[in-house]
């Protein structure tokens, strides 16, 4: 039965959202809150009303928001381990007529989440599918990192967990200069945090813990300095994170880049990266961070040459 609160809540969500078409025969991806449930757009409550099941990454998570919204709802798992296969009972309620929600235990289906799999079957049967954007952890931490260089981001959600393939993940994301947003869980946030130290030193990183929740934790700084932050407070370890690193300066196009190219072949012909880079700077002037960039193309082979 519903409350006051959730018969209000239901009656302000059909006010604001009641006028937009809502096709039959669709699936309507709904993006949920990540930590606060205040940040459950209106639109998204409106389209829960409306449709005649919900398909969910996990049924107990989600009957509980619906049961806050005083909605009772049909509810189909739909997960990382049956996706595929449940997706036909989505496809024969589509058939039928029935209006489909999708949602992830939070934030954006279908992005580090069960989802995409489910998405293509729908199109390839040609039915609708509908966006209800709202909360995502990847674009939220973006907004409060400050990285101010230009040329977008890349995401890569979790990168692999151990090993060969783990190591080359991360190589690979710190040579990219573009921005990069990665996820960690907690009991690996230490064991990254040593990684990037060690791959990227000077480079700036943001860390967002717990996003949108009561002890969220935004923090900057550079990624020598993350393994200790972390150890400082035992509370910086607890929580799901969201790791945006830095966009690095573009490379210098002028003379001057020819004079960094010099010192940093000689230096790193003699020296580790991190010591070659730091000399270069002191002797060159140029930004450590670029000449950080430069450096690793240098190193890798990937400078154009």
């Amino acid at each position: 039965m519903s409350t006051p609160n959730a018969s209000l809540l239901l009656q302000a969500a059909q006010s604001a959202a009641g006028g937009q078409q809502y096709p039959a025969g669709a699936l309507y991806v709904v993006a949920t809150p990540i930590g606060n449930l205040a940040d459950l757009s209106l639109r998204a409550i409106h389209v829960l009303s409306r449709v005649d099941v919900v398909a969910c990454e996990d049924t107990r998570h989600t009957a509980l928001l619906l049961r806050h919204l005083g909605l009772d709802k049909t509810l189909l798992a739909v997960h990382e381990h049956n996706e595929r296969e449940a997706a036909q009972a989505v496809l024969a309620r589509l058939s039928a007529g029935e209006r489909v929600a999708y949602v992830s235990d939070a934030g954006t289906p279908a992005i580090s989440d069960p989802g995409a799999a489910l998405v293509a079957a729908v199109r390839q049967q040609g039915h609708a599918v509908v966006p209800v954007p709202g909360a995502s952890s990847a674009v939220a931490a973006l907004s409060v990192s400050g990285d101010t260089q230009p040329g977008g981001f890349r995401f890569h959600g979790f990168v692999p967990a151990k090993g060969a393939e783990r190591t080359q993940a991360l190589k690979a994301l710190v040579a990219d200069p573009s921005a990069q947003v990665l996820f960690e869980a907690p009991h690996r946030i230490e064991s990254l945090a040593r990684d990037l130290a060690a791959l990227c030193p000077p480079r700036r990183l943001t860390l967002c813990r717990e996003l949108t929740k009561q002890f969220e934790t935004v923090a900057t700084m550079q990624a020598d300095a993350l393994p200790s932050w972390l150890a400082a407070d035992t509370h910086r370890l607890r929580g799901e994170f969201v790791v945006v690193l830095h966009g690095l300066a573009a490379p210098d196009t002028d003379a001057s880049a020819a004079t960094h190219d010099h010192a940093l072949r000689t230096l790193l012909a003699a020296l580790p990266l991190k010591q070659a880079v730091a000399l270069a700077a002191d002797l060159t002037g140029a930004p450590r961070n670029a000449l950080y960039a430069r450096a690793l193309a240098l190193k890798n082979g990937t400078d154009g040459d």
